[in-house]
């Protein structure tokens, strides 16, 4: 069970080298969206030499590259954007942690968006280039999760388009940031039906589900937490491709991204608390069962000892064996006497134990 995926450059390969891409991964595909404050165009591209006419336009330009990207796609983007060859090896290395590293002419982004799939939390690595008029991104994941954006950015009364283009980095780390939110509320929800079935029907499978749901989280949280720095240190980057107005709505991303973190950190704690009201149910049910077990015992004790008093048989009944025999042994009515001492005996300390409270 994969909830983040890994690779890595092999050890000892020198800094900047780009590896072929991996066996089975998704293939890359390219979309171009070039837009003005008055228009919005999609553009449908085969490779990165169909983009370039577009960037020597004065319109901002959108590349989204969906998938794995081949070394030579790579190297391309790194001459035409003069991107730096270890941030193109970064792109290849998916699974890192969020991080900001400012160049002289681009500004180079890793952030973790998150997804729940099939009752698991996934983690796929976004990489993001910003430079004067583009914006370059990568999804590990096959799928596109920018789609929101482009409607955004489509509607004619769109804030996007009306910006520079770092407020379109703003709207991509936001819905990363805010994609936060809809895992944190799954999370949420299962807690709830988790702190039901610990109150009312705990099992074996609460606490798996609860092992469950608390690795769940702490993968959230491992890689959602460097997601505040980042954001800081773009504020804190002075730099002309972040304008003071985009400035102002990052100050707000960085906002989400605390409130992220703050129910992260109240989901787990109630997580453990779900843990410990379990330990303490399931130890309540055994003091439970086993009081029930001590009462029954300690009933049948002296039950037991009229049993084994009048079984040792001494004499077998008859008094002139010795005077010392049991004449009870004799006696018409001796056996339902015996039996209506233990009856008797037995309802006493049942009596007993009830006004007590012991069950």
């Amino acid at each position: 069970m994969r909830k983040i995926v890994k690779r890595y450059h092999p050890p000892g390969t020198p800094p900047g080298t780009l590896l072929p891409a991996a066996e089975g991964a998704a293939p890359a595909r390219i979309r171009l969206l070039e837009y003005t404050a008055e228009r919005c165009k999609e553009i449908a591209v085969e490779s990165l030499d169909d983009c370039l006419p577009y960037l020597k336009t004065p319109a901002a330009t959108w590349i989204h590259i969906q998938g794995t990207p081949s070394p030579t796609m790579l190297k391309q983007l790194g001459q035409k954007f003069g991107l730096h060859p270890l941030a193109l090896e970064d792109v290849q290395n998916i699974g890192q942690r969020p991080k900001f590293d400012p160049h002289p002419e681009h500004y180079f982004l890793i952030a973790a968006l998150p997804r729940s799939a099939d009752n698991e939390v996934h983690i796929d690595q976004v990489s993001i280039f910003l430079g004067p008029g583009f914006l370059v991104t990568f999804t590990s994941n096959g799928e596109d999760p920018f789609e929101p954006v482009r409607k955004r950015l489509h509607a004619e009364s769109s804030l996007i388009r009306g910006y520079p283009v770092g407020y379109l980095l703003y709207a991509v780390l936001d819905l990363v940031i805010d994609a936060g939110f809809r895992c944190s509320k799954n999370s949420a929800r299962k807690s709830r039906h988790l702190e039901e079935a610990v109150l009312d029907s705990p099992s074996r499978d609460t606490v798996t589900t609860i092992h469950h749901l608390r690795r769940n989280l702490l993968v959230l949280r491992r890689m959602l937490w460097p997601q505040r720095d980042l954001v800081s240190a773009i504020l804190r980057e002075e730099n002309n491709l972040i304008d003071e107005h985009t400035r102002l709505y990052l100050r707000d991303c960085h906002d989400h991204a605390i409130q992220v973190m703050d129910l992260l950190e109240n989901y787990r704690d109630m997580i453990t608390s779900l843990m410990d009201i379990y330990l303490s149910s399931l130890s309540y049910r055994m003091n439970d069962v086993m009081r029930t077990l001590t009462v029954i015992a300690t009933i049948f004790m002296p039950l037991t000892f009229i049993a084994g008093l009048y079984g040792m048989n001494f004499g077998n009944g008859n008094p002139a064996a010795s005077p010392l025999a049991m004449p009870e042994l004799n006696w018409y009515f001796g056996y339902p006497m015996a039996l209506g001492i233990m009856v008797a005996v037995a309802g006493a300390m049942g009596l007993y134990f009830r006004r007590k409270g012991w069950f």
